[in-house]
């Protein structure tokens, strides 16, 4: 135990906080300080967004601990408005300075903390620092867009980025009474997902009254008499009284790289799994550092509270001789988007692709809880996995409720080094208002076991456009009235009740290439084929997936 230690901690927030209260339970001899830039020592940075709308009616309830919280109840000295300007490796001082007074000083340290945060990144283009345009990550930003929409009576706005904050943000201005626009220069929203998931998304903010600008990245913001006009590459122009700036966080390193720390290639600081930077007696954690992830076994850099305090926790104890190590960053998350929700957990497909990654997936649809009982809502489940042995890369799911728990319990098999082959036996709760005998999870678990085992066959939706209509032949095996409402595009319909009389009527030496609503059916029809002889393949996630892929309506 290292008591009598001189800890200081720059930063404060989820991961500095957490810290320091953790270093005084561990050590009450200690002296513990944390030097934080701005007036708020710890606040709930997730829930400002909230407040916007009045879903979180009191501003105060945004604040975790306050500087005379901090100083009673753990003894912690805590300076805000203070920057840490310098820090002084041999000498072992970080230099510091009031930034009412001006007036600097030093201060004297045995171990550093560092949980400086990350910055709201704002690109380099005309108009981007004029008034009416704001950020969203720390009391002060609300505080300023609050008096904005008050004072100026805002009646619309745009929020330029579609990741966590910004889809919040935009929901909560439209609660507010606000019209919103939501401009993002990549194809689709919410970038940890899938562009097949991000549909479902897209779909229910256009239901929910947000207009989507997406493939639009903006060139120029000019003020007109006291608004705002936001031109995009592509000529585009949207008129707003204000707009909220959600691009997204790059960390905040200036400090460390000034101390001669070592920095990683995202520009976060490089820390081993004890959350120890180059300099052994200073650690670095929270949004700050560049982390590894467990399910991939690369390095990346995934900014969320989680992390941040469980970092927070693993560095004081390291300082005070608890051999606790750090297990990497998942990037366990979830997003509230009206009714909807979305989580994932692991990387995503696109991730596996950029990375050039071996994989398979699977994509199923089922009821958040018994079909038969009242209320019954899908859930839409995508499980990334390897090719061989099954182990779990990632997954996403979009619904109305229950997505928390799947992504949960996938994110803690995941963790456990569980495969697909394990989610088939998790024994989950069961009752009809809260899920099935099968789990979506179970479920998701059989479809990716059977794909590696060879008993499931599939295609996927984004393949079908290539199929060349000599070869292969289109099955649709849902009912006659389902496939009048919508099918694609040259496709027979044989629904699955009627097939194994009218196996006649299709062509063996053509691969059938078979579909029904979401999936199931579509197995069961794969597997009456395949053991009959036919090179049948089941379009995963049925047509609904098709429809998502191809960005029509589900």
């Amino acid at each position: 135990m290292n008591d009598g230690l001189k800890l200081v901690i720059i930063g404060g927030v989820a991961g500095g906080a957490t810290a320091a209260a953790r270093a005084r339970r561990l050590s009450e001899t200690s002296e513990i300080t944390i030097i934080e830039k701005g007036p708020y020592v710890s606040f709930a940075n997730c829930g400002l967004p909230y407040h916007i709308s009045g879903v979180i009616p009191q501003r105060n309830s945004l604040l975790v601990q306050t500087p005379e919280s901090l100083k009673s109840r753990f003894n912690i000295d805590v300076r805000i408005n203070t920057e840490a300007i310098a820090i002084n490796r041999e000498k072992h001082t970080v230099t510091i300075k009031d930034l009412k007074s001006g007036i600097e000083s030093d201060l004297a340290y045995d171990r550093i903390i560092l949980s400086p945060g990350s910055l709201a990144f704002k690109p380099p283009i005309p108009g981007i620092d004029l008034p009416q345009i704001f950020t969203l990550q720390t009391i002060p930003d609300l505080d300023a867009i609050m008096k904005w929409i008050s004072e100026k009576k805002v009646r619309r706005a745009a929020v330029i980025g579609g990741g966590f904050i910004g889809v919040e943000a935009a929901e909560n201005l439209k609660e507010r009474g606000i019209a919103v626009s939501i401009i993002e220069a990549d194809k689709q929203v919410m970038p940890p997902i899938d562009p097949e998931m991000a549909e479902l998304i897209h779909q229910h903010l256009r239901v929910m009254g947000v207009e989507l600008f997406l493939e639009k990245k903006v060139k120029a913001i000019v003020e007109k008499n006291g608004a705002l006009s936001i031109a995009t590459e592509d000529g585009t122009s949207i008129e707003t009284d204000m707009a909220i700036l959600a691009i997204g966080v790059r960390p905040r390193s200036e400090l460390a790289k000034k101390a001669g720390l070592e920095t990683g290639p995202m520009g976060g600081i490089t820390v081993n799994d004890r959350l120890q930077t180059s300099d052994p007696d200073i650690y670095a954690v929270g949004d700050a550092i560049e982390i590894h992830n467990p399910l991939s076994g690369l390095p990346g850099y995934i900014p969320l509270a989680g992390p941040a305090n469980r970092q927070g926790r693993i560095a004081a104890d390291q300082v005070f001789g608890r051999d606790s190590r750090y297990r990497g960053t998942m990037g366990t998350s979830i997003c509230k988007i009206f009714s909807l929700s979305a989580g994932a957990v692991g990387v995503s497909e696109k991730y596996l692709k950029r990375m050039n990654m071996s994989y398979k997936k699977t994509i199923i649809h089922a009821g958040n809880h018994a079909n038969y009982y009242p209320g019954s809502e899908p859930i839409a489940l995508k499980l990334l996995f390897t090719p061989d042995k099954g182990a779990i890369l990632g997954a996403q799911a979009i619904g109305t409720e229950g997505v928390d728990k799947r992504i949960d319990v996938i994110a803690a098999a995941a963790a456990g080094g569980l495969t697909v082959f394990d989610l088939e036996h998790l024994e989950l709760s069961y009752a009809p208002p809260y899920s099935s005998a099968k789990d979506p999870v179970n479920m998701a678990g059989f479809t990716a076991a059977n794909m590696i085992r060879g008993d499931h066959i599939v295609i996927h939706a984004e393949d079908i456009p290539g199929i060349d209509p000599a070869a292969a032949l289109l099955l649709d095996v849902r009912t006659a009235g389902e496939y009048k409402r919508g099918n694609i595009p040259g496709s027979i319909n044989i629904p699955v009740n009627e097939l194994r009389p009218r196996m006649k009527e299709l062509d063996k030496e053509k691969k059938i290439i078979i579909y029904c609503q979401v999936g199931l059916r579509g197995y069961v029809a794969q597997r009456m084929l395949t053991l009959s002889g036919f090179d049948a393949v089941n379009l995963s996630g049925g047509y609904k997936t098709w429809c998502m892929v191809n960005r029509l309506p589900v």
